[in-house]
């Protein structure tokens, strides 16, 4: 599949399996042959099912990292006792060490059969033809013979067991474990997706938990009892439930908050809601629709979904107009009948004090337990004698290309126009960072951006949210390293709204006390969260271990800085780095040029600064000068994340693209690199393994990441050491070389499919410091590269013996 270019993966949910793979068009027949093959010709023989065994367990207990899935799995457990639905989806560690080979072989044979299964195509084909190949491919699969029913329980029979396990009265589970921050997660049951009342439950799922003007975020998140407050409702097969999850904001008392959230519900039970109330939550519930279908992966899972859950692939249209036809009553009738305090199952989670007993430690770089070799690479020409044939296409030149507009102010716009979706995409960078809080306070850039939407001269937080969520469009600021984030989206009839808006913005925020005090709690929060996660802690200690004091990279917020800060600090920082110069914007979508062109200068060409935007001064950072090790000891974790990585490249760097193909033959692919292949599948120690230069506008750094069990980490990282050793002095083959070429040019056309991915794409082109035609000759220069380019890269950016190694997670 990644030598196809194919954008590959496969899912198990609570009623299917699910395997998906996007490819450019040319590509198709040879994805339904390989998707056939896999149907009825898998081997699963001792070997591989007592490796993949280890990998899944990994992921099982990565999962047990988290809080928040331990109170879920014991939650959905006591709602469902007697039923499927209370398992978690992978199992358990004790079933997956039980399984046997002629278990599982027995449940493939059983259920990976044509009479069982839903196969969806959409995009560019020829349905004649596509029906042809099909035939061709899946027609010859001969059908299981009829097997007997697993259960003689009939759908009626489940749905009651369902419905009596689920409201019968229950004590609250209590978790109380070591952690950071406190949770609440209820669920109640609903029913079946058949069921009318599926689409007026998700009507009040968007009330309650979508949007500023959400019921959620008014009773919990503004006054400051929570961090978080999600919903989704789980309909499915067999009657579901809905979720409802509370990150309670620090020093908050669980019955209160939780009493607040009955509150919430109970209102609603009570009181009809608004028309204006009402009509929001539609239209948000079909922009919704609307923007997540528009790439062609996307509709394709839509219709198997629906085959697959429901029996009609048409079932999104009656859902869409069942949604249209809710009314207030329905909405009333529905929270009355599923949102009852006494049918729903709820959980706890009380944190107590982390064990903090250890300190950030160095591990001796020598400390070693055997002498691992890795096995011979896989040869990429074994693989293509498997591959059905394919006709060797020409590069693609025919991606169109985007205009950029500069206003006399300096603020650059990057306009790709795009009728194939009634949708417009909106992307930006605002060179006003985290790199930036080096010269004020920790987390001055990030509260910036995240109080814009506060208020401004004309309007408070209330009426902006107001403007957007009404038509179902959004818009969203983060701070990051190398600069803010702009991500907005809308119908395209309102993309005048999104544009108008976000002027409003940029030039007139006012950033109310109140606001700031709401966005200090929620990055308080945030950061007491990172304390209790392996990922997070164990990055953010691996780049400031890399990075020195004075570097950009080096600062983070802390609770400290955080405390420190003033509404004058954001102001200031505003006014000194929110200047036209520094922001870089660009559309993608259904929309007229001329008509966006006029309307920015309308509203953006008359912004001016009196500041003079401000350059990080970035030092050169050097390579350790020998292997470092830091461990972060977390004894309450089940499993252990791991870091290795040193100082990389900038995006502008030559090397750049070569890089991207090492990186692609090393770990840009878990299941088809050089570590996925050793590490994953050859040793079973990890779930996922990875490598990337994270290469913007200043050069990030080279790394690698693993999750593994704490027994397995240091065979993990001696692995991983040997095979980057291996890779020095033995280079790649040419096969190898044109094979990772040929994934990376193949999955290009994939990717700038998702308008989001393209957007982003040509903003960044922009930001680096690319012409237009970037974006189409990307794949160009990733062909020119050549055999002496790679192998000298190898050289120049592979220090295996300078790493900084960083695990986080429970010692060994």
């Amino acid at each position: 599949f990644s030598a196809l270019g194919s954008a590959s993966n496969a899912f198990t949910s609570y009623d299917m399996t699910a395997y998906f793979g996007t490819v450019s068009s040319d590509k198709l027949e040879a994805l339904l042959v390989l998707e056939a093959d896999r149907m009825r010709h898998a081997l699963i023989d001792e070997a591989q099912l007592e490796s993949e065994k280890r990998v899944v367990i990994s992921e099982l207990q990565g999962y047990e990292n988290s809080p928040e899935y331990r109170l879920s799995a014991a939650v959905l457990q006591q709602a469902f006792p007697n039923r499927p639905y209370g398992l978690p989806v992978g199992g358990t560690k004790s079933d997956v060490e039980a399984f046997t080979v002629e278990q599982v072989r027995a449940y493939y044979q059983r259920y990976y059969s044509p009479e069982n299964a839903v196969l969806a195509v959409a995009g560019d084909f020829d349905p004649i033809k596509l029906q042809s190949l099909i035939a061709q491919t899946f027609g010859k699969i001969p059908p299981n013979p009829p097997q007997p029913e697993a259960s003689s329980a009939t759908p009626e029979t489940r749905a009651s067991e369902s419905t009596a396990s689920s409201t019968a009265a229950r004590s609250p589970i209590h978790l109380k474990e070591a952690g950071s921050a406190a949770y609440i997660e209820a669920v109640y049951p609903i029913p079946e997706v058949q069921h009318p009342d599926v689409p007026v439950i998700d009507v009040i799922d968007a009330i309650l938990s979508v949007g500023r003007n959400s019921r959620f975020y008014q009773t919990l998140i503004e006054p400051g009892l929570a961090s978080q407050a999600n919903a989704y409702s789980a309909a499915l097969i067999e009657p579901g439930w809905y979720d409802i999850s509370i990150t309670l904001a620090p020093d908050q008392d669980l019955h209160t908050v939780d009493q607040t959230l009955l509150d919430t519900l109970q209102v609603l039970q009570d009181v009809p809601i608004s028309e204006a109330e009402l009509q929001r939550a539609k239209t948000q519930l079909m922009a919704h629709f609307i923007m997540s279908n528009r790439e062609v992966d996307s509709q394709a899972s839509q219709l198997a979904y629906s085959q697959t859950i429901v029996g009609d692939y048409r079932h999104s249209d009656r859902y869409l107009a069942a949604i249209q036809s809710v009314t207030v009553a329905d909405v009333q009738r529905v929270a009355q009948t599923y949102l009852k305090a006494e049918s729903r199952t709820v959980g706890y989670f009380e944190p107590t004090q982390l064990d903090d007993s250890g300190e950030l430690g160095p591990v001796s770089p020598q400390q070693t337990l055997e002498d691992f070799s890795p096995g011979e690479p896989v040869d990429p020409a074994v693989v293509a004698q498997y591959l059905p044939p394919i006709a060797s296409a020409p590069l693609s030149e025919t991606q169109a290309l985007p205009e950029t507009l500069t206003l006399n102010n300096g603020l650059r716009v990057v306009l790709l126009p795009d009728s194939s979706s009634p949708t417009v995409t909106l992307s930006g960078n605002i060179q006003a960072g985290n790199g930036y809080d080096l010269s004020t306070k920790g987390g001055v850039a990030s509260l910036t951006a995240e109080v814009l939407m506060g208020g401004t001269t004309r309007h408070d937080a209330l009426a902006l949210a107001s403007r957007l969520e009404d038509r179902g469009a959004g818009l969203d600021f983060g701070s990051f390293r190398e600069g803010v984030e702009i991500e907005g989206h809308a119908l395209s009839q309102d993309l005048d709204v999104l544009l108008q808006t976000l002027a409003e913005i940029l030039q007139e925020a006012t950033f109310p006390e109140s606001e700031l005090e709401l966005a200090r709690k929620q990055l308080l929060s945030g950061l007491q969260l990172e304390l209790d996660d392996p990922a997070r802690l164990g990055r953010r200690i691996l780049q400031q271990q890399l990075y020195p004091a004075n570097h950009p990279f080096h600062v983070f917020a802390t609770p400290e800085s955080v405390l420190s800060i003033t509404r004058d600090d954001l102001v200031s920082f505003y006014r000194q780095h929110y200047t036209p110069a520094n922001v870089t914007l660009s559309l993608v979508g259904d929309f007229d040029p001329q008509h966006v062109r006029s309307q920015l200068e309308a509203l953006l060409g008359q912004w001016s600064s009196p500041s003079t935007p401000l350059s990080l001064e970035v030092p050169e950072v050097a390579l350790p000068e020998k292997m470092q090790r830091v461990q972060i000891p977390l004894p309450n974790k089940t499993q252990t994340v791991t870091y290795l990585g040193h100082p990389g490249i900038r995006r502008r760097d030559p090397r750049f693209y070569t890089a991207l193909v090492l990186n692609q033959i090393l770990g840009g692919d878990t299941l088809s690199s050089r570590l996925g292949t050793e590490i994953r599948d050859r040793q079973g120690l990890t779930y996922g393994i990875y490598s990337y230069f994270a290469a913007g506008q200043q050069a990030g750094p080279f790394v690698i990441e693993m999750q593994t069990a704490p027994e397995d980490t240091e065979r993990a990282i001696q692995s991983t050491l040997a095979l980057l050793r291996q890779l020095i002095q033995e280079g790649v083959s040419s096969a190898e070389l044109n094979t990772a070429k040929r994934s990376l040019i193949n999955n290009y056309p994939v990717e700038l499919a998702n308008p989001d991915v393209l957007a982003q794409r040509i903003l960044t082109n922009a930001v680096d410091g690319f012409d237009a035609a970037e974006v189409r000759d990307f794949p160009q220069k990733v062909d020119a590269v050549s055999m002496e380019q790679l192998h000298q890269a190898i050289q120049e950016l592979l220090h295996p013996d300078r790493l900084l190694i960083v695990t986080a997670g429970p010692p060994a």
